[in-house]
Parts: C-alpha cells; structure tokens; sequence
C-alpha cells in the first residue's frame, strides 16, 4: 500500500477505533434508568458513577503522554484497547453499588489515551489538513454515542445492561489485536514542511528540556484555561441530557431516539465543518482557527440557553433549535488540537495533549456530579443550562487571547523546525562519503 494511500487506511483504523470506544465509554448515559433502578441509587449518586470516570482519566493523562512520546504509539494503542475491553467487562459483572463504581471508575485508564492516536495521525498528515483530519476524526464521538444510544435502546431491554457492556468489552479486545497488527509507527516530525523532504531524519524522542517549555508557551497555556472549562458541558450533556429528555421534557423512548438521533448527525456533521473552516481561515491568517472556535463556542451558548427555554408542548421548535445549537458547539474541537500541534515540536505533542485533556479532565471531572447535586435542588434543565453557558463564556474569552498570541508562537516553532532541517542535512552531508 502506497503511503500516501496507508495513511488514510490508519485515519480509518483510528476512526474505528473512537467509534467503537466511545460507543462503549458513553453507553452508560442511555443506560443510567436502568443502572439507577437496579442499585437504587439518585441522581447524586449516579453522578459520581459518571465522575469516577472522568477522574481517573485525567490522572492517567500524563503517563500516557509522556508513553506515547518515549515508545511507540501504535503499540500502544492496541494496548489503550486491551484494557477497555478487560474493564468494562469487569464493571459489568458487579453486584454492588460500591463495587460498580470502582469498577466502573477503572474504565477510565483508557479514557486518556487519545493524545497518542492525535499525534500519530499528525505524523501522517501536514499541518494544512490537520482541521479537516481532526475534524473527520472527531465526529466519530458523537457517531460513537449514537452507536451507543441505538445498542441500548434496542439491546437492553432483551439482554439487559450488564450483557451490553459485555459485547462492547469483547470488542475493544479484538480491536485491540488489529492495531497490533496492522498500524505502523511514522517519525515525529515526518509531516513537517521543513522535515518531510528529508532524507534521513533523526526519530525524535521525549525530551524533558523541550517539555518543560510548553509550560513557558502563551498559547499552550491559554489552551489548556480554555480546556479546563470548556468541557463541562459535554461531560454534563453527554450524561444527563437523556434522562433530562426522558424526565422532564416527557419524551417517550421513542422520541428520545428520534430526537438524539438526528442532535447527533447534525453534531457530527459541524467537526468536519468547524475543521475545515479553520483549515480555510488558516490559510489566510494563522489566528483563523482561534476566530472559528470562538465563534462556535459563543453561539452555542446563545441558542442553548434559547432552546433549553422552549416550553415542553412546543417539540418540533425545540428539536430545530437543539439541531442549531448541536451544528455549531463542536467548532472548536478539531481548531483546538490543530492549533496545539501548530506550536509545539513533534517530539513533545502528545504530552502537551495530555496535558490539556488532563487539565480539561480535571476541571470538568465534577461537573456529572455537580450537575446531579443542582438537578436535586432544582431540576436537570436548570444544571445544564447555567453550567454550559457559564463556561462556554469563559472559554470565548480564553480563545479570543490564544487569537491574539498565536502568530508568534506559530512563527517561533516553525523557525525551529527550519533549524532542526538545515541540522539533519549539515549531519548527512557529512556523512556521505567523500
């Protein structure tokens, strides 16, 4: 197979990859009446199910980056598979509310490999496609909660929850054998318009010196403020928004799926659409990325709070106006790691992307279980609206700075990597012979 044909065969092994994990990792949100009612358990308590998750994973986002830039990927990530498939069957098979959430809490060592598969898929291609490629990528998570939704609404009720995780355990554990077999491992750096003429080139490898100056880097910084809080709404959205459309907006099961269903395609549709956006604006000024995400995040915030005040009667306005919001607040995701990548050097990416999931993680690692303590007090519409609007605002201002600082940091890496060429070519020049 040609390369420039293999490395759309990995982007495709990669999108199957998050597909079919975050079918298993979000299938819990559909599942949570019947969760709830088998341990009888409240919304509180539901909540910190879903938090211990989250926490764990972004405690094991540093190792993982830190692994991914030191050994291969690749491996790697077959193993990041092996290990969702052994939790969620162990979870699956416990009897008791305490043991459950420990189990379940174990799922989240995988939760956290995701900065590897990035980085890998940056080896492949150029810093020009990187929004269309992220942006491809990452519409198979919602693609992954609606597999998710559709398995539990239609298998768990003939084999009841527990056999659900079971089959998307055995999953992961095939899957896991299949990126040991066939993903190879690319050179950091292979994509770089100053490396990728090369030759030869050096396999880059972690260095502590270069990452300790990601935390001296404007935009890297202000990056990971804008990841601190611009993932409490989809981790309060992923998990409560079912139920809230189950309880309080009256929706029968069928409803629900219709609804979800065509919120998610709609959703999936607005990665590849914010990506290549930002790839276009790119083009014609490095802050384009920036400028699409903090459009994305500020008029998702807008039509949320709009639609989350249609009264309950009114179903067809309130799915148009849940289809507005869902187009527009994934723009930034696919703008968010193509700009990380835009100022960091290849050696060091996936662990300047494990540390803004794991500071992401940990911002929003209370926000399932804050949203199930305000939706005791006073109602899961409340939770969701006050806490993604809130944090979506706060996320427009950290974007409009990373708008304002990233030319220099852009120009500062790309002056590097031209060092790092003339050096590998100074190096094999003098190694040929005379």
């Amino acid at each position: 197979m040609r390369p420039s044909r293999y490395r759309w065969f990995v982007l495709a092994m990669m999108f199957c990859f998050v597909v079919l994990h975050q079918a298993d990792k979000l299938l819990i949100s559909p599942l949570t009446t019947p969760i709830m009612e088998e341990f009888g358990i409240n919304e509180a308590q539901m909540g910190l199910i879903f938090s211990g998750a989250v926490i764990v994973g972004a405690v094991f986002y540093p190792l993982w980056g830190y692994l991914y830039d030191r050994f291969a990927r690749a491996k790697l990530l077959a193993l990041a598979s092996f290990i969702w498939g052994t939790t969620t069957a162990l979870s699956a098979s416990m009897r008791t509310f305490p043991s459950f959430l420990a189990t379940r809490a174990s799922t989240g060592i995988d939760d956290s490999s995701y900065p590897g598969l990035y980085s890998l898929l940056a080896d492949y291609f150029p810093p020009e496609m990187r929004g269309r490629v992220n942006g491809l990528l990452e519409v198979a998570m919602p693609i992954g909660y609606l597999l998710g939704m559709i398995l539990a609404l239609l298998l768990g009720g003939a084999i009841g929850w527990r056999n659900v995780f079971y089959i998307t355990g055995s999953v992961g554990i095939l899957l896991a054998i299949a990126i040991f077999v066939g993903v190879r491992e690319p050179k950091r750096g292979s994509s770089e318009p100053e490396l990728r003429d090369l030759s030869q080139m050096r396999d880059y490898r972690f260095d502590w010196r270069v990452a300790r100056r990601l935390v001296r880097n404007r935009t890297v910084l202000l990056l990971i403020g804008n990841g601190f809080f611009g993932v409490f709404p989809w981790q309060v959205i992923t998990f409560w928004f079912f139920r809230y459309l189950e309880t309080e907006r009256g929706y029968a099961s069928n409803q629900v799926l219709f609804t979800m269903v065509l919120a998610v395609l709609i959703l999936a549709s607005g990665y590849p659409a914010g990506g290549a956006i930002g790839d276009l604006l790119f083009r014609r000024t490095v802050r384009g990325r920036m400028i699409v995400s903090a459009a994305g995040v500020i008029l998702g915030a807008i039509f949320l709070a709009i639609t989350l005040r249609i009264p309950s009667g009114s179903t067809l306005l309130f799915g148009a106006m849940l289809c507005l919001t869902a187009f527009f607040i994934p723009f930034a995701a696919p703008n968010v790691s193509s700009t990380l990548y835009d100022v960091t050097l290849p050696e060091v990416r996936s662990t300047a992307h494990a540390l803004l999931s794991f500071f992401e993680q940990l911002g929003s690692s209370t926000a399932p279980a804050l949203a199930g303590f305000i939706a005791v007090r006073f109602s899961l519409g409340e939770a969701i609206l006050y806490i993604c609007t809130s944090t979506w605002l706060i996320c427009f201002i950290f974007l409009a700075l990373t708008a304002h600082f990233v030319p220099r940091d852009i120009a500062a890496l790309r002056e590097r990597l031209r060092e790092r060429a003339e050096l590998e070519r100074l190096r094999e020049a003098a190694t040929k012979p005379s």
